[in-house]
């Protein structure tokens, strides 16, 4: 992650002093030391004061598309908040190409990058998503949190807030237990888990349509695999982006 440089005075504020000053060192004199410094001191407190987006990383496995297509629409949501910035990462894949290839899973999208463990310390929140396996999350994120051992051993993820959003092949396939069986893994870390409730109103009682998600976090139905997530399972994803933001935000500014 890039770090920002320092501030240029802008030409229009340097000319501004420039003229306060022509009487005694002239047009084309040079600008005493003193001054110099002052003004590169004045920049400094200036780039200082500069606002920076607070980050939640939303960081997923997803072999076939169900978990991702959440998780982008979940970025629409958290930058939606002022000061709040999404930032997808996938976890490692831990099948080998041949397998994957046979399981006809489709290639990964190059643009959205692997993540290391040592790379969560950088986030102000997490939403770790994860299809179901057999009710629990699939082995590779599994295997994600399973080398964050040196940050536990530190507890250096302490108080950092989380969220879950999964996919589950049926109705009963695990949309609660796949999110509450992955709460022990922020509780050894000291994690804050932060689930969405019933904060999407009217929309957690709808009984119209098939609709994956719980109080837990957002979810969609992958069926056969074929189906993807529908334009209620999008907004209540981009919704929980949302409100995490907003937790984040109340959590860090006060």
């Amino acid at each position: 992650m890039g770090k920002g440089g320092g501030c240029v005075p802008s030409k229009k504020l340097q000319n501004a002093r420039f003229s306060e000053k022509a009487t005694t060192i002239g047009r084309d004199a040079p600008i005493p030391t003193e001054y110099a410094s002052r003004s590169s001191a004045e920049g400094s407190e200036a780039a200082a004061l500069l606002p920076t987006k607070l980050k939640i990383f939303i960081v997923f496995y997803s072999m076939y598309g169900h978990v991702e297509g959440l998780a982008r629409r979940m970025k629409t949501g958290v930058d939606g908040i002022d000061g709040v910035e999404g930032i997808l990462y996938r976890v490692p894949e831990t099948l080998p190409p041949e397998v994957l290839e046979q399981m006809k899973a489709p290639p990964k999208d190059p643009t959205i990058p692997e993540i290391s463990a040592s790379e969560l310390l950088e986030a102000d929140g997490i939403l770790f998503g994860f299809p179901t396996r057999f009710g629990s999350m699939a082995a590779q994120m599994k295997t994600f949190f399973d080398s964050t051992g040196q940050l536990w051993r530190e507890q250096k993820l302490s108080g950092k807030p989380a969220g879950f959003f999964v996919s589950t092949g049926t109705q009963g396939g695990g949309q609660e237990t796949t999110a509450w069986t992955a709460i022990t893994q922020l509780a050894h870390h000291g994690m804050l888990f932060v689930p969405i409730g019933y904060t999407f109103g009217a929309g957690m009682f709808n009984m119209e349509q098939l609709r994956g998600g719980s109080p837990y976090g957002a979810g969609v139905f992958a069926g056969d695999g074929t189906r993807y997530p529908s334009d209620m399972e999008l907004a209540l994803a981009e919704h929980q982006g949302k409100y995490m933001a907003n937790v984040v935000k109340r959590l860090l500014h006060h």
